[in-house]
């Protein structure tokens, strides 16, 4: 019986409920499958799976007088969750006032507080949600703290490209003791690989363009437990555009999803009106070939601003490149591709990052490993605009590159930000050189390298437990960490 739950996952809701059915009055086998809507050879399993404490009169079922309270008290089957009450809904509204503006570029439209609610009680009362992991792909709406309001237990994960929404989710989680865990990516170039087959149940509200759904759709599959697992995606499109919805929908149906339901409008937001406020919550379940279908999408995946489908960066003209080599002091004839999935070139580089919607710049700084490398990014860019925001910047790699900032460089729209590799001589230097190790290694080697060789990797290890802020971030890489555990961890070095 045990197996049969834990093989179900998530989906061990259902069989919980046929338990449940059996725990009464005998039931018709027919019955029982018309009243629990579960497939005819599950239910003939689980009965083969109760054994000796199944009692059968012709064709109707029942668990045994003397073994009914142990079936209830074993598998919650009397459990009935509360609905959210005032209490929570206004907690909810308080963590989203609290929470950063929506950022347009991002294609942020806040959702109502009683959506957030909705979406949390919906995973809880249609899933097993004990001992499962959930995902939230993007959370300006902050779905992970509504389920942390409404099932406690849960194991969330957020990743978002706005450092902002991290932050404010890890001040909240830390002080209601919510179980949510955040990592910085941008889905245009990769996920955290701990998320790989990690979640059961995937939940996002993308960009609602058919490049956006296909890349967070796409990045969901990558994260998918298995066959048991959902996709469960926030989509609406105006009754006046069905060929929209029609090419949304297609992109879920080439990553071989079948849309197990479509619930209409069971969003709500502040704004969208071009909507109607509201969107559909499409419940999709992966076939065998999903994985294989995830391919690789183009990276303009927003609505507008320079992210958007539209805003494409040309090709920087000669002109513009010798510009920068004048800065750089060597020739500069191509620039190169952002991206930070992986360890990047060790020769002298130039990277465009023109469309940096912000965190762009200190992950390619991390993930450099140049002697010198330069970064070509908007004049308005955040970590350039002021002497406090570049010194920020300067500090938090100081132990790795020495940064110069060049304002309104190669033209009034640009700017270029050189840096070139300081001799590591400290730990932090280490683990700075090191960012796609997994940190706890890292940090082991360079407090053994730099501070106290005498050390050995147990004692070591040891004192890094001690100190390390968030004990849990030492099995992640670094340059997965949002910023402000980085800044503060870097520190404790």
């Amino acid at each position: 019986m045990q197996g049969l739950l834990a093989d179900a996952g998530v989906l061990a809701r259902r069989l919980r409920e046929v338990l449940a059915q059996l725990t009464g009055d005998p039931v018709e086998l027919d019955e029982l499958i018309r009243r629990t809507a579960v497939a005819r050879r599950t239910v003939e399993d689980l009965l083969a799976a109760i054994g000796p404490d199944l009692e059968t009169t012709g064709s109707a079922h029942r668990i045994a007088p003397r073994a009914r309270d142990r079936y209830r008290e074993h598998f919650a089957l009397d459990e009935s969750p509360a609905p959210a009450g005032a209490a929570q809904l206004a907690l909810m509204r308080e963590f989203i006032e609290g929470g950063p503006e929506p950022a347009a570029a991002l294609d942020h439209v806040t959702a109502t507080p009683e959506t957030a609610l909705r979406r949390a009680e919906w995973l809880r009362d249609n899933y097993d949600l004990r001992g499962a992991n959930v995902l939230c792909l993007g959370d300006h709406d902050l779905a992970s703290l509504a389920l942390g309001l409404v099932a406690p237990s849960v194991s969330v994960t957020v990743v978002d490209v706005d450092e902002r929404i991290l932050q404010h989710i890890d001040a909240v989680s830390a002080e209601r003791g919510f179980g949510v865990r955040t990592l910085h990516a941008d889905l245009r170039f990769g996920l955290p690989p701990v998320l790989e087959g990690w979640a059961d149940l995937v939940f996002t509200d993308p960009p609602y363009t058919p490049e956006g759904i296909g890349l967070f759709a796409t990045r969901a599959a990558e994260c998918l437990a298995g066959p048991q697992s959902r996709l469960l995606v926030a989509y609406g499109y105006s009754p006046r555009t069905p060929a929209l919805g029609h090419k949304v929908q297609q992109e879920l149906l080439r990553l071989g999803m079948v849309f197990e339901a479509i619930l209409p409008r069971f969003h709500r937001y502040f704004g969208a009106q071009a909507i109607g406020s509201a969107s559909d919550l499409y419940v999709c379940q992966p076939t065998a070939h999903t994985r294989k279908l995830a391919l690789r999408q183009a990276p303009g995946i927003y609505t507008h601003g320079p992210q958007s489908v539209e805003a494409r960066e040309a090709a920087a003209p000669p002109e513009f490149l010798a510009a920068i080599g004048e800065r750089l002091g060597s020739p500069v004839t191509a620039l190169h591709e952002p991206g930070w999935t992986r360890p990047g070139r060790r020769q002298p580089s130039v990277h465009d990052l023109r469309s940096d919607p912000g965190p762009w710049l200190l992950r390619m700084l991390l993930a450099a490993n140049a002697d010198r490398v330069g970064f070509v990014v908007g004049n308005n860019h955040p970590d350039i605009t002021s002497e406090r925001a570049q010194r920020a910047l300067s500090e938090l790699v100081a132990a790795k590159y020495r940064l110069r900032f060049h304002r309104s460089t190669p033209d009034a729209k640009h700017a270029v930000v050189v840096a070139e590799l300081v001799e590591p001589d400290s730990a932090a230097g280490h683990l700075l050189q090191r960012a796609h190790g997994k940190l706890g290694n890292v940090w082991r080697e360079g407090l053994i390298a730099h501070v106290d060789p005498e050390l050995t990797k147990r004692a070591a290890k040891e004192r890094i437990a001690a100190l390390a802020p968030v004990p849990d971030d030492l099995d992640l890489r670094l340059i997965d960490l949002p910023r402000h555990r980085i800044e503060e961890l870097l520190p404790h070095l």
